[in-house]
């Protein structure tokens, strides 16, 4: 069984957003702790399409908090350049707050993932029990790639951009560090309470 103390989940968000996180931790946008000036960085046609997409279980893809299983994916460089109709956002205001597998486990929050992009019909969605085969099911290969185009493997986009998938808001406690472009941007964090140890300047997480 992998260790998952040691597989790490990403999820961008505006630096705005983190004093909002500091006080209350990760929350929903149904939750009655949401950010109500929350700033968005995502792509508002696919944030509508994951709110109808339906799992197995019932549920919508918008009812969960995602994550992903490691930075610099196609979705920030869309962020970063502004494509498909999404505003540019400069790499200064995109944080990463990062946590483990094992830290979200401990909480005891039901959780779904996938081995792809949620809403490709081609990716398979995994309940709770799976995760102590996380490492076979999950290519972490195409996860960790630079790039994703391959003209001999169509398939690596959709799978560099499997989800880790939450039910319900998470604690402050879950999250085991920050990644920021520039130390601009770590000073921020710093005076909004977080300790340095726990920031880290990652220019090459981002394009």
């Amino acid at each position: 069984m992998a260790d998952l103390t040691k597989i790490f989940l990403f999820r961008m968000t505006h630096i705005d957003n983190i004093p909002h996180i500091v006080q209350y931790g990760i929350t929903h946008g149904s939750s009655p702790n949401r950010n109500e000036h929350f700033r968005a960085i995502g792509d508002n046609s696919l944030i509508n399409a994951r709110s109808q997409f339906r799992l197995a279980n019932g549920r919508t893809l918008g009812e969960y908090t995602p994550f992903y299983f490691g930075p610099r994916m196609p979705m920030l460089y869309v962020i970063q350049k502004g494509f498909n109709n999404v505003p540019s956002t400069p790499p200064e205001d995109i944080v990463y707050y990062v946590c483990s597998v094992q830290k979200i486990l401990d909480t005891g929050l039901d959780f779904v993932f996938t081995n792809g992009h949620a809403i490709d019909g081609l990716s398979s969605i995994y309940e709770k029990g799976a995760i102590e085969r996380l490492e076979e099911l999950l290519d972490f290969e195409a996860i960790q790639a630079k790039f994703w185009k391959n003209e001999s493997d169509l398939d690596i986009k959709r799978r560099k951009e499997a989800e880790f998938l939450v039910d319900g808001d998470l604690p402050l406690s879950v999250i085991v560090g920050y990644a920021v472009y520039a130390e601009s941007s770590k000073t921020k964090l710093e005076n909004w309470g977080i300790p340095p140890k726990m920031i880290a300047v990652r220019p090459n997480f981002y394009f």
